[in-house]
């Protein structure tokens, strides 16, 4: 990766901590860790982990004593956790072949990012795989798009001006809101006994500008998508119009969020096999 592109990811990262971890992801670190039942003293990993959110939630409860590694594909994001957390182990990689030995982690957690991963079984049984017998694995997804009336008309206004493929990247982290195909997502990957809760949240952003351009210029250059000036800017005046009806009289915007935490703990013992 040139100086540039690694900027340019360092730059996105920045804004998606700036304007999401606040508005959206923040309120979920403490809900994932303690489905986790993360303790002093505990080695937790968190795979996927962005700007390091959840890791910094749970090193500050397994403490001094304690092990938190953080593992993402992006070197950006990495970049930004790493300023944000030194203490914490920040390594690059895929959830699909997690770069530590098996049974190295009393906790595996994952926060809103299951969505993003290209094998989503293997994912799993790798976070399985690093778990220590008895341990526990949290992973949070967002509900479905319907569920969350807001999301679904601001896709809505960007497939209109800005395009499919700008929209695709607004529903793809709501693809695992169905509990079923969560369900059988976890079957698949050979998660014995599990359990999915669905939690509500609230977003709440200054204003409806500030929420939509927090998509268009935090979330969608990290899916890889950049719009021209004059999309954003057209795309920002038509907000106001067609997602005012989310924002109160002093302008600001709250609204209904809501996300599955899927909890499974990794047997103590493994049955050995009939003759």
């Amino acid at each position: 990766m040139n100086e540039s592109s690694l900027q340019n990811q360092i730059d996105a990262a920045r804004a998606y901590e700036t304007l999401f971890v606040p508005a959206l992801f923040g309120q979920w670190a403490p809900k994932v860790a303690d489905a986790a039942r993360t303790q002093p003293g505990h080695r937790a990993l968190d795979v996927g982990t962005g700007t390091g959110i959840l890791a910094r939630a749970i090193a500050a409860r397994v403490g001094s004593t304690g092990r938190v590694a953080g593992v993402d594909p992006s070197a950006g994001m990495l970049a930004v956790a790493g300023q944000l957390a030194p203490a914490v182990e920040w390594r690059e990689g895929v959830g699909e072949s997690l770069p530590f030995a098996d049974r190295s982690f009393d906790a595996v957690v994952s926060q809103f990012a299951l969505m993003f991963f290209d094998d989503r079984p293997q994912a799993l049984r790798e976070m399985l795989r690093v778990l220590t017998p008895g341990g526990r694995m949290a992973v949070a997804v967002w509900d479905s798009l319907e569920s969350m009336p807001a999301y679904a008309s601001e896709v809505a206004l960007l497939e209109r001006m800005a395009g499919r493929h700008a929209a695709d990247a607004l529903r793809a982290p709501f693809v695992l809101g169905n509990r079923t195909i969560l369900a059988a997502l976890f079957s698949e990957a050979g998660v014995g006994e599990f359990d999915i809760t669905t939690h509500e949240g609230t977003a709440q952003f200054p204003g409806i500008r500030t929420m939509v351009e927090a998509d268009l210029r935090g979330w969608l250059p990290v899916m890889g998508i950049t719009l021209t000036e004059d999309v954003i800017e057209r795309t920002l005046q038509d907000a106001e119009q067609s997602l005012g009806s989310y924002a109160a009289a002093d302008g600001r915007v709250a609204f209904h969020l809501s996300a599955h935490i899927a909890i499974a703990a990794k047997p103590r013992h493994v049955a050995p096999c009939a003759a």
